[in-house]
């Protein structure tokens, strides 16, 4: 019949069955979502988003540094310079704070988003003091977003909770 309902604990998909966690008949047990990309895909994303980033990030300080004024040499160099060292040091980050707790892994990516954004907005030529306090309130936020979303979605070792 064409409207008919799956039956309970039958395949959502030919060929392939859901992945359970845990073993049993347990009301507790839950269900992984399905993977919607596989593993060759998600390798080429942990390189080609720190990079893409990264380039986004020097075209943006390159911007800021040249104040709409003409594009030159040392602008070019600072803007490609500016997303090599983003780009390495985001996909390091990517590599190395899951692996840290919870803490450690909210701070390490706050002080990332804000020393980032600090130089970027000291391209500005605004006063040194009001780059560092508008990286220190980048900062803070970052830091409050991330251990929030870590505090909620990881236990005290950085395991996945849910």
């Amino acid at each position: 019949m064409a409207g008919t309902a799956p039956a309970p604990g039958g395949r959502s998909r030919p060929g392939r069955t859901p992945e359970v966690e845990g073993r049993g008949t347990d009301v507790n047990v839950r269900r992984r979502a399905p993977d919607v990309f596989d593993a060759h895909t998600h390798a080429i994303a942990r390189v080609a988003a720190p990079v893409a980033l990264g380039l986004v990030y020097g075209f943006w300080v390159a911007a800021n540094s040249r104040h709409g004024g003409p594009v030159t040499g040392w602008n070019l160099l600072l803007g490609f310079a500016s997303a090599l060292v983003s780009a390495v040091l985001g996909a390091a980050l990517l590599k190395l704070a899951p692996r840290m707790r919870r803490e450690v892994h909210a701070l390490l990516w706050a002080a990332f988003v804000g020393c980032a954004f600090g130089f970027a907005y000291s391209q500005t030529h605004k006063t040194v003091l009001r780059s560092v306090l508008m990286s220190l309130a980048v900062s803070a936020a970052t830091f409050a977003v991330f251990f929030y979303r870590y505090y909620t979605q990881e236990d005290a070792y950085g395991r996945r909770v849910r």
